[in-house]
C-alpha cells in the first residue's frame, strides 16, 4: 500500500522497517503481535493525526507507553499501535507544588529529573514502567502509605478522544473524566498525552531489609499481616516469599522519617522468628528507589494477584506455602505490599479505583525461559490464584489477567457502572477497545 501512511506523523514504523522488529515488542515476550504500523508520537499532532487515520481506514487502535502491560493489551495484530514513549517532558513549578509530565515518561528518568530538584511523586518501583498506565490504573510503590496512591496525586490530563479532539480534564472542567483517569484504567477513553501531578519535597529516606528462612514462613507472613498495614504511615513495606526450593522470605520498606524511629517500629516484625540479616540504614531517595528496583528485562510471564481486605486466616497461609513448595520454577514468587494509609483516606467512589479498603496486595509472579516451560508455569499460577479467591477480593486493574471472567467487578467494584457511563460520553463508539476495556453502556 504505497500511500498507507497518509496523514500520519511522527516516527512511522512499518513491517518493512529495520527498526519494526524492536518496536513490536512487549516486556512479556510470551506474546507475539504483528501490527500494521507503529507510529512514534513526538508531538500531541502526531496523536491526533494517528487516530484520525486508523478511523478514516478502519484500523483498531492501541495505546502505548512503557509496554509492561501484562497481557500486551497495548499491541495489537493489523491494528496501529500510537506510542506515546517519544513524549516525555517534564516541566516542574516547584513555587506551585505540580509538575507536567508527557504521557511518555518512565519512572527511572523520571525521577532522577524530579530528585534534581528535591521533589518526587509517589509512583511505583519498576524503573521503566510508563507513568501513563501506572496512573490511570492507579500507581502504588514505596512512598504509597503516606503520599498515597499516584492517581490520587493526579491534579489534570490532557486527552486525545475518539475524533482526534484534545480534551483537558481537571476537578472543574471535565471532572467525570479526571475522576475516570484515577484508577479507570489505560486505554479505554482516550490517548492522555499529558498529566500534571501534585508533588512532593523529598530527600533522606530509611530503609530496611530483613530475611528469614523459609521455616519460618509462616509466622512471618502472620506478623506482617497484622503490622504492615496498620504501622506509622509513613511506613510502606514489601513481603516477599520465594519457592521453598529457593528456601527465603524476606521484607523491606521505606520510611519517610528517622532511622531510630524506623527501628522501633520494626520491633513486631523483628521478633518474628529467627531473622537470618536485618539491614537498616538511611539513604538518599534516589538510592532508594535503585534499590526498590522490581524490574528486570524483558522475559516470559504470567503475573496475576489478588487484594486482602482481611487478615488470611491458616489455611489460606498454608494454601500460599503449598504452592511455593510445588512452584515449577524455583524463580516464582509471591509478593505482599502493604496498603492502607492515605489509600484508605478516599472512600471507594471517589476516585475510578475502587479497592481502597484492602489491607494489601499480593502478586502471585511466574517467569520461565524454555517454551515448554510454558504451560506448567501458566498453570501453576492459575490453580493458585483459583485457590485463593475464598481469601481475597478483586484485584488491580494494572495487572489484567485474562482468565478472569468477571473482570469488571474485580478490577472496578461498583464503580463500573459509572465507568461505563463515563466510556459512552468521551468514546461513544467504543473505538478505543481491547480485550478487558470497558464498554460503553
Amino acid at each position: 500500500m504505497a500511500n498507507s501512511n497518509m496523514g500520519l506523523t511522527g516516527r512511522i514504523v512499518f513491517p518493512d522497517d529495520p527498526s519494526y522488529e524492536d518496536a513490536r515488542m512487549d516486556y512479556n515476550t510470551r506474546f507475539s503481535k504483528y501490527p500494521r504500523v507503529i507510529v512514534f508520537c513526538q508531538r500531541v499532532l502526531d496523536v491526533i493525526n494517528a487516530v484520525k487515520w486508523a478511523r478514516e481506514t478502519h484500523t483498531p487502535i492501541r495505546v502505548r507507553c512503557g509496554r509492561h502491560s501484562y497481557e500486551a493489551f497495548s499491541i495489537v495484530n493489523k491494528g496501529i499501535v500510537i506510542d506515546v514513549s517519544e513524549m516525555n517532558k517534564v516541566l516542574l513549578e516547584k513555587s506551585k507544588g505540580i509538575a507536567s509530565i508527557q504521557a511518555g515518561a518512565t519512572l527511572l528518568p523520571l525521577y532522577k529529573v524530579l530528585w534534581h530538584k528535591g521533589v518526587t511523586i509517589p509512583g511505583g518501583t519498576c524503573p521503566t514502567v510508563g507513568i501513563s498506565g501506572l496512573t490511570l490504573g492507579g500507581g502504588f510503590g514505596m512512598l504509597t502509605r503516606k503520599l498515597g496512591l499516584l492517581c490520587d496525586n493526579l491534579l489534570a490530563i490532557q486527552m486525545v478522544d475518539a475524533e482526534g479532539k484534545i480534551v483537558y480534564a481537571d476537578q472543574c472542567v471535565n471532572s467525570d473524566l479526571l475522576w475516570a483517569s484515577r484508577g479507570g484504567g489505560g486505554g479505554n477513553f482516550g490517548i492522555v498525552t499529558s498529566f500534571v501531578y501534585k508533588v512532593h519535597p523529598i530527600a533522606n529516606v530509611a530503609v530496611y531489609t530483613i530475611t528469614w528462612d523459609w521455616s519460618d514462613a509462616k509466622e512471618v507472613i502472620k506478623v506482617w499481616q497484622d503490622w504492615a498495614p496498620f504501622v506509622d504511615e509513613r511506613l510502606t513495606s514489601i513481603l516477599e516469599l520465594s519457592t521453598k526450593k529457593d528456601g527465603r522470605i524476606s521484607s523491606s520498606g521505606e520510611f519517610l522519617g528517622p532511622e531510630g524511629q524506623l527501628q522501633y517500629l520494626l520491633r513486631p516484625l523483628i521478633t518474628a522468628g529467627k531473622p537470618i540479616q536485618i539491614n537498616v540504614q538511611t539513604i538518599p531517595y534516589i538510592e532508594a528507589v535503585l534499590k526498590f528496583d522490581g524490574g528486570s528485562g524483558p522475559h516470559n510471564f504470567k503475573n496475576t494477584g489478588a487484594f486482602v481486605y482481611h487478615c488470611l486466616p491458616d489455611e489460606a497461609i498454608s494454601t500460599l506455602l503449598y504452592y511455593m513448595e510445588i512452584s515449577p520454577n524455583k524463580d516464582n514468587s509471591i509478593q505482599f505490599q502493604s496498603l492502607g494509609g492515605a489509600v484508605s483516606k478516599v472512600p471507594p467512589t471517589g476516585t475510578a479505583y475502587f479497592h481502597r479498603e484492602a489491607g494489601y496486595i499480593m502478586q502471585y509472579i511466574t517467569q520461565w525461559e524454555a517454551d515448554t516451560a510454558e504451560s506448567p508455569n501458566i498453570c501453576w499460577v492459575e490453580t493458585l490464584r483459583q485457590s485463593m479467591l475464598k481469601y481475597v477480593d478483586g484485584t488491580y486493574v494494572n495487572w489484567p489477567d485474562i482468565f478472569i471472567k468477571d473482570w469488571p467487578c474485580a478490577y472496578y467494584g461498583i464503580n463500573y457502572q459509572e465507568l461505563m457511563r463515563i466510556k459512552h460520553k468521551y468514546d461513544p463508539e467504543n473505538i478505543f477497545h481491547f480485550e478487558q476495556s470497558i464498554r460503553p453502556c
